[in-house]
């Protein structure tokens, strides 16, 4: 942040604010900072047809838009606002930086316009880590809800803060999912409680290290009222909490897949049980729900509806309302989705899995696996990945840029287990790798697509990855009908 600190009390009238990217947080916040009299640039680095057409809307309302230049800060310049994905090393915030004009995140603007109309500020649940962020604020959304409290799952998770909170909709609480680019820059954030979920390995060319990501996840516990919620198995979360800044009376809250000790929310004998928010936490605990009440109840999944219930009890949710909302919820595509059994194999696409963290998660979950992985590994290293799996490998089906690593290491650390490289990038080789894992697999077996790796080598998202999976393995069920 440089010196010149813009109060959330600012009047905007007049106000030189710069907002950096467009898209779903730079739209919404150039009009938010318009409709207040600041005077908005925005800079874009594409000038693609699509920019040039969200440009002539804003430049419709009287809004500055310069395309194909972001890297310029404009003369007079008295805040930056940032889109989430832009790194804290581009000329523009290297030159804000040296103006010392403060630089924020979406996420900060929303938190410091809340309540401006005069309303009162509906209090933050707040999410972030590795994996299971998206899944746990979906999950946190349907237990609110079946509380009877108004409520939206924003943030990450596409739905732009701003919109929720100046919007007409009056909310009692949000949960809101936040990657660790957003909780960069969004110094002022203090939900009421938040949690982080895990920490492994990633985006580390946008943060530089992995101790700053770790770092900037952690700012989602500074100022925390009620609990910050970390995941047991997982010291590197309860670091975090130790190392938070919070208000007095604030609770560690942990979660875990065994049995909970005191101020912690487990699992005992297939139940969901909570021993933080209970009369005598010493002796008693309160069950919330079944295992089976999880969908897919794999065991990262069981992980988040606990971060999930950890996050309503400490807004007082009733136990029933946990139980009904987990019953509730269903997963989004592409996360351990169920596509078909056929010949008695069970095709599972799991496309979500973009990295090393999330696809052991995936893997853990079944027992004999022919494995469809590959793409992009952004950096990533797969010996640990593939030594946890090894035994749990029927077979190995590789695609995408990067297969050779995930190759290389499955010779060093599973080498009895068949590996079929496919030599293609194309969108059609998708069928191709359901086929030849189709052939081997067995009986029992699950051919899961947990790439380990991002999708854009060869689609334009992770979605149109599992699209194509699930288009192949549909085709193969209807031969086979």
């Amino acid at each position: 942040m440089g010196s010149q600190e813009v109060s959330s009390t600012v009047d905007w009238q007049g106000k030189h604010v710069t907002v950096a990217g467009l898209g779903v947080s730079g739209i919404p916040a150039a009009r938010a900072l318009h409709e207040r009299g600041a005077l908005v640039t925005v800079v874009n680095d594409g000038d693609d047809e699509r920019a040039r057409a969200q440009a002539a809307e804003l430049e419709a309302l009287g809004i500055t838009v310069r395309l194909g230049d972001g890297a310029t800060l404009p003369p007079s310049t008295e805040l930056v606002v940032t889109a989430p994905g832009w790194q804290p090393d581009k000329p523009l915030f290297l030159a804000a930086a040296e103006a010392g004009v403060p630089v924020w995140g979406d996420v900060e603007l929303a938190w410091r316009l809340r309540g401006d109309d005069g309303r009162e500020p509906a209090p933050w649940l707040a999410v972030t880590g590795t994996n299971g962020k998206t899944t746990t604020v979906r999950m946190l959304a349907s237990i609110l809800e079946a509380a009877g409290l108004r409520t939206a799952a924003v943030g990450n998770i596409g739905v732009s803060l701003l919109d929720a909170v100046l919007g007409e909709r009056e909310y009692d609480v949000l949960a809101v999912e936040l990657s660790s680019y957003q909780l960069h820059w969004a110094p002022s954030l203090r939900a009421h409680s938040a949690a982080v979920l895990n920490l492994a390995p990633d985006h580390l060319d946008w943060h530089g290290s992995m101790a700053a990501y770790a770092a900037d996840k952690g700012r989602v516990y500074e100022g925390n009222t009620v609990a910050c919620v970390y995941n047991a198995a997982d010291p590197a979360t309860e670091d975090l909490v130790r190392e938070a800044d919070v208000e007095e009376g604030c609770r560690a809250i942990g979660f875990t897949l065994g049995a909970p000790g005191p101020s912690q929310l487990g699992v005992v004998d297939g139940i969901l049980v909570d021993r933080a928010f209970v009369a005598n936490r010493q002796k008693q605990a309160q069950e919330l729900a079944e295992v089976t009440d999880v969908d897919p109840p794999a065991p990262h999944n069981i992980a988040n509806a606990l971060a999930a219930a950890a996050l309503a009890r400490a807004f007082g949710v009733e136990p029933a309302a946990v139980r009904d909302g987990l019953r509730a919820f269903r997963p989004d595509a592409h996360r351990i989705e169920h596509v078909a059994d056929i010949d008695e194999v069970r095709y599972v696409d799991d496309s979500k899995a973009t990295n090393t963290h999330a696809t052991e998660a995936s893997l853990a979950a079944y027992d004999s696996i022919v494995w469809i992985a590959g793409g992009l590994a952004k950096g990533a290293t797969f010996d640990d990945l593939v030594t946890g799996a090894a035994k749990r490998l029927r077979g190995v089906v590789l695609i995408g840029a990067d297969r050779a690593l995930i190759r290389e290491a499955l010779t060093r650390h599973a080498p009895e287990v068949p590996v079929v490289d496919l030599d293609r990038t194309d969108t059609g080789a998708m069928s191709e790798a359901v086929a030849r894992a189709a052939e081997l697999a067995r009986p029992g077996d699950t051919v899961l697509l947990a790439p380990a790796c991002a999708s854009m080598d060869m689609f334009t998202n992770y979605n149109k990855r599992g699209e194509a999976f699930a288009d192949a393995v549909r085709a193969r069920a209807d031969e086979s009908a």
